[in-house]
């Protein structure tokens, strides 16, 4: 993993911790059973690629640019999306541990969140437009002047929306999600 540029490759069982990269385009690449924890990738750049089974906690991805990428699988704890470069993001989760993780300001229309955890991340000004969250566990995830129109939470669970703060114009609940809706109301359900 030396050299700048990487198109279609498969990566598989790198153990890569606190290591720095910097300005390295992967292109069409496949990394498996990767341990990347607390690494940096700087102005790297990552189009069509897949990690699946990847430690990639505490990363950091200052400027680079995820296009088009999918986790599967893998260790997201503590990543702060909202540093990654806006133009053309566009990433899909499915069975990831994304808590503690940030995609504050980010433009995610249609992202598809599969199986996964998202313990007290954060979502603060966020277009998440049509994204569907099925079967995640959302507890203490923050959704503040968010874009949810037409998302659909029907399978997720422990979340906590308020309906005045974020747009939700038609987006898709169930019957037991709505104490998360109303909870700052302080009522009692039953």
């Amino acid at each position: 993993m030396n050299t700048e540029n990487h198109f279609n490759a498969t990566f598989e069982k790198i153990i890569a911790i606190e290591n720095k990269f910097n300005s390295i385009e992967y292109e069409d690449c496949i990394f498996k059973n990767c341990d990347f924890s607390q690494a940096i990738f700087s102005s790297c750049t990552f189009m069509n690629c897949e990690f699946i089974d990847c430690n990639l906690s505490a990363v950091q991805l200052p400027n680079t640019s995820l296009k088009t990428v999918l986790f599967k699988n893998c260790k997201l704890i503590g990543i702060a999306f909202h540093a990654c470069d806006d133009f053309l993001f566009e990433v899909a989760f499915e069975k990831c541990k994304l808590d503690f993780s940030s995609f504050d300001g980010k433009k995610m229309p249609s992202t598809k969140f599969a199986d996964s955890t998202f313990l007290q991340a954060t979502f603060e000004g966020t277009n998440l437009q049509k994204s569907v969250f099925r079967n995640c566990d959302l507890l203490h995830t923050l959704f503040e002047n968010c874009n949810l129109s037409y998302c659909n939470f029907e399978t997720a669970s422990n979340y906590t929306i308020d309906p005045q703060l974020n747009i939700i114009k038609k987006a898709q609940f169930s019957l037991q999600g709505l104490p998360g809706l109303l909870q700052k109301f302080d009522l009692i359900i039953n």
